[in-house]
């Protein structure tokens, strides 16, 4: 049987959520498959294209159509696509993080922030800069999260700390700061309205 492309990132990914990212080697991966390391290097020449192919793979529906056409409203739904999208991974945020700043992910939902910023009034260079401010919320706040339920799963955490104890939830939390995010955006639009 020859090995794909798909098959490494379908292995790799299998992995991640059953271990973590830090468990993610490529010697497990290919045991995994049943083949020598060598042989994922012919699709991924390093560990971190691997990440980053990850990362693709993850947030590939981030950017899909959506059909509401206010910008704000677009904006909520393409920053709660990708939260749910990382968390439905094991380390999710922690490893998009990675890749973002290795400038290895091709950076999809980056472009549609940012050209949804772009509808809603902003230049191109204020649009690219919010976009970059809304990516790193939402992969820090996500991380956060993920790290928070990781440790209190393991029994880390004392019962004040735990999440599942937390009045105010992660989607809560969430929800509050991509508010703020959204109305810096509208004033930054009142500004240049201003003007």
């Amino acid at each position: 049987m020859q090995l794909r492309r798909g098959d490494v990132l379908g292995g790799a990914i299998a992995i991640l959520d059953e271990y973590g990212l830090g468990d993610l080697t490529m010697r497990r991966l290919a045991t995994s498959l049943g083949v020598q390391p060598g042989a994922l290097y012919w699709h991924f020449p390093n560990k971190q294209t691997l990440l980053a192919a990850i990362t693709d793979e993850m947030l590939a529906g981030v950017s899909a159509p959506i059909e509401v056409k206010d910008w704000d409203a677009r904006l909520r739904t393409v920053a709660h696509r990708m939260r749910d999208a990382l968390l439905a991974h094991r380390d999710g945020a922690e490893l998009a993080a990675a890749s973002y700043a290795a400038r290895l992910a091709t950076n999809g939902a980056h472009a549609t922030l940012a050209s949804t910023c772009g509808d809603a009034g902003l230049p191109d260079h204020e649009s690219e800069l919010a976009a970059d401010a809304l990516l790193y919320y939402i992969l820090g706040q996500t991380m956060d999260e993920q790290s928070r339920m990781q440790m209190d799963s393991h029994g880390a955490l004392a019962e004040d700390a735990s999440p599942l104890y937390d009045s105010t939830s992660g989607t809560a939390r969430f929800e509050y700061g991509l508010e703020l995010f959204v109305d810096g955006v509208r004033s930054r639009l009142s500004e240049h309205a201003g003007r």
